[in-house]
């Protein structure tokens, strides 16, 4: 009887035991499996992490490309008006070989005469128009350069400027675009795969700095920087120079010479527009006993080229000149049909009056409205991202992440001054930021 109870009481201990194993088989199991469970949730919440930043830079690398592009356009506005110049000049030029190489055929004045006055050098550059026939024909409304002209102009105010709007327009949808192409293959080994549309529903795009950061500003803004660059080349400088004869012509002003005077600009108007003029002419110095010593002009060549109808030259003209003199002396038409100081004159006043009067009007609207910075300086651009994504298991993941594109050159500059952010100089880069929330991803 005592062993038989003893044995049912060694039976009964290990039955105890056997239980308590199992509980504790099952609490390890438990624990395991919630320590899978999490590791599972923090390895998801790493790669949708990793996956947004990825995403957001690549935004803010979209951003900085369109504002590097927009640079690029405005620099290229700039080049086009520059070269506009150039063809105006060029027109002039024309216009003033072609009119010169005339008035060499006809001998008013002839080329020996200014040979003789100021010397070999003026001489042969005046025979030198020969070669010049028909270059007028150039500057002419239909002609090459005022066609070259007008299609640079076409460029800035149509095609340049389009671009930019199209451009800054296109950038949110672009970046969001770019941003869920990456996150569908940042995501593509996941347990769970999401759709194009799933990813564009849980992705929220917050403070977004874009839709302010530009501002469309009129053309005239532009003008000083254009003119600035302008004036880096000497071909559109003014072109005056005056030169004299070395002996005395009248006793009755011993002081004063005969003058071969050549005139010349390049300008802008306030809307941005391009004007050109160039005179050349032979100031004979003569006198009488009514008005005393003055100067008689015999233009040598002419040419003005106006891009719109409200410009004038910069200079004395009249708008009607006779074509010769053969009917009234110069000085008695002066008087009696010009304001002109012919006594004391420096400019070419006749001459300007018969590039006026040719007519070679090209067509220009200026300098077109263009995109710069809204705020001077503005160094950054940046946005928010936020994910929130749902799996299979019904955990909802949301992570978070922030980027922008800054203003930075690569190089500092050689004359040790701070460049300030602009839309002129592609020196625009992106970087990850630390976005606003204190935790970096939750889980739900």
């Amino acid at each position: 009887m005592a062993r038989q109870g003893c044995r049912a009481h060694v039976r009964m201990q290990t039955g105890q035991a056997l239980a308590l194993a199992v509980i504790l088989v099952a609490a390890v199991m438990v624990v395991f499996t919630r320590f899978f469970f999490v590791g599972q949730v923090v390895a998801s919440k790493t790669e949708h992490t990793h996956a947004l930043d990825t995403a957001t830079y690549s935004g803010a690398l979209v951003q900085a490309r369109a504002l590097n592009t927009l640079g690029f356009l405005n620099r290229a506005q700039v080049g086009h008006h520059i070269a506009m110049a150039h063809l105006v000049t060029l027109g002039s030029w024309a216009s003033l070989a072609g009119t010169q190489a005339q008035q060499l055929a006809r001998g008013n004045p002839p080329g020996y005469l200014i040979d003789m006055l100021f010397g070999g050098a003026h001489g042969q550059a005046y025979r030198a128009a020969s070669q010049a026939v028909g270059f007028d024909q150039l500057s002419r409304p239909q002609g090459s350069l005022a066609l070259a002209y007008k299609e640079h102009d076409r460029w800035v105010n149509e095609i340049f400027t389009n671009a930019q709007q199209a451009l800054a327009a296109s950038v949110p949808n672009a970046r969001r675009q770019m941003m869920l192409n990456l996150l569908a293959q940042s995501l593509s080994d996941a347990q769970s795969r999401w759709t194009l549309q799933e990813l564009d529903a849980g992705l929220e795009i917050n403070d977004d700095q874009w839709p302010t950061f530009l501002r469309s500003y009129a053309g005239t803004h532009l003008r000083p920087f254009v003119l600035g660059m302008a004036q880096r080349y000497q071909f559109l400088a003014p072109r005056n120079a005056t030169a004299r004869n070395n002996w005395v012509v009248d006793a009755r002003c011993p002081g004063r010479r005969h003058e071969l005077r050549r005139r010349g600009q390049t300008q802008m108007d306030e809307e941005g527009r391009w004007q050109a003029s160039d005179t050349e002419s032979f100031h004979a110095l003569r006198s009488n006993r009514w008005i005393g010593c003055y100067f008689r002009e015999y233009p040598m060549g002419w040419g003005w080229i106006p891009t719109h109808r409200s410009q004038g030259p910069n200079a004395r003209y009249t708008e009607a000149p006779p074509e010769n003199f053969s009917a009234q002396d110069f000085w008695r038409w002066a008087q009696e049909h010009t304001t002109w100081d012919i006594k004391e004159s420096t400019d070419n006043p006749l001459a300007m009056s018969y590039g006026v009067a040719r007519g070679d009007r090209w067509s220009g609207r200026g300098l077109p409205a263009f995109l710069a910075l809204a705020t001077d300086g503005a160094a950054a651009v940046g946005f928010q991202a936020t994910l929130r994504l749902t799996g299979p298991d019904g955990l909802l993941i949301s992570t978070h992440s922030a980027a922008e594109a800054f203003f930075q050159r690569p190089q500092a500059r050689a004359d040790g001054k701070v460049e300030e952010a602009n839309l002129f100089r592609p020196y625009w880069q992106a970087r990850l930021t630390t976005p606003p929330h204190v935790a970096q991803s939750t889980l739900h």
